[in-house]
């Protein structure tokens, strides 16, 4: 069976008339419960954007770009089973002095990743302003996301890097990985020369002074639209998770999601055909075209939760029905025979 995979250049008229034999191929793959999360979803669900989540004892948290009436820095939501969602509270008041003191326009922190390691949940966060590569991002930890628990609090551990004019790259929308070998990396970009990815401190968590490369791992040569890279492992490969094309236009939107996979962690990583994702390429997990209601537009910046066997993906969309707004979006993921993930 051949999947569904664009590079950058093809039409969405393509999109639209190849994604209908791919709905209808991947129909028999499809569980009983196809959907069941995201049509059921509740509570304070939009105004999301850029999700990240991680479950910690009974309660899953999703974290996301401040928005201006969220009354501090990257608000929080908690649901004890995805499908009903409130608000809770923000991890900072305010842009940390060292962010704003080094890039004055930023007016909010985008894009977080949330991770549990070495004892401490690391929260690694974007400080820019909307076209800039005047980027940085940052960290903050905490021994807790439980409110009632001893310790809580996230301190912040300040830069973990940065972008400026000079560089042909933009360090923003972070995500971190943890390789089979204990190596942790920091995948990141968006626009300029596409994604690219750093070692870290195992155990600080911060940038590593053993290994001060910058690896090159997705370019869209025209247009260069890609961002928010998410990297994970299964069945002895890794699978790097990308958007491609323009979100931030409401209904307009024409973010997607696509896949590559590759056995070494600093690529190259492929599509379905064997075609590479630092030429564009991308094999498609997540797209309007694929939303029989049409409804839901630019599907986008992605992450993967994996619960007692389960796999999610975790995504905005913006609501065709709502203004455009933003909402918060999960799916079951599934995996065909040969090792692709299906969003149902």
């Amino acid at each position: 069976m051949r999947r569904l995979s664009i590079r950058s250049g093809l039409s969405l008229a393509t999109v639209a008339l190849l994604s209908v034999g791919v709905s209808a191929a991947l129909g028999a793959q499809k569980p009983a419960s196809a959907g069941i999360v995201a049509d059921r979803m509740t509570g304070d669900i939009t105004g999301v954007h850029d999700p990240a989540i991680i479950k910690a004892g009974d309660t899953f948290y999703v974290f996301s770009t401040t928005r201006p009436d969220d009354g501090g820095q990257i608000p929080i939501r908690t649901s004890k089973d995805l499908l009903s969602w409130r608000r809770a509270g923000t991890v900072f008041d305010a842009v940390p002095d060292w962010a704003r003191g080094m890039i004055p326009s930023a007016r909010g922190l985008w894009a977080p990743d949330i991770s549990y390691s070495g004892g401490q949940y690391r929260l690694y966060y974007a400080v820019s302003s909307f076209g800039s590569n005047v980027s940085a991002i940052g960290l903050a930890t905490s021994p807790t996301l439980d409110p009632a628990a001893p310790g809580k609090g996230w301190t912040d551990r300040g830069l973990v890097v940065r972008s400026t004019r000079a560089d042909d790259f933009n360090a923003i929308d972070p995500n971190v990985f943890t390789d089979a070998d204990g190596r942790s990396w920091l995948t990141f970009g968006s626009f300029w020369t596409g994604i690219k990815m750093v070692r870290l401190d195992p155990v600080t968590g911060l940038a590593s002074a053993e290994d001060k490369s910058i690896y090159s791992l997705i370019r869209r040569p025209n247009p260069d639209a890609v961002e928010a890279p998410f990297l994970i492992a299964r069945g002895g490969y890794h699978y790097l998770f990308a958007s491609y094309d323009f979100c931030c236009r409401g209904a307009d939107s024409s973010y997607y999601t696509v896949v590559g996979r590759s056995k070494d962690v600093t690529g190259p990583y492929l599509d379905y055909d064997g075609k590479p994702m630092s030429k564009g390429y991308g094999q498609i997990v997540l797209h309007a075209k694929l939303d029989p209601t049409g409804r839901w537009r630019g599907p986008g910046h992605i992450a993967i939760l994996a619960d007692g066997g389960r796999d999610f993906i975790v995504y905005h969309a913006y609501d065709a029905r709502n203004k455009g707004v933003p909402t918060l979006r999960i799916q079951a993921l599934g995996w065909t025979a040969d090792g692709w993930p299906v969003a149902h």
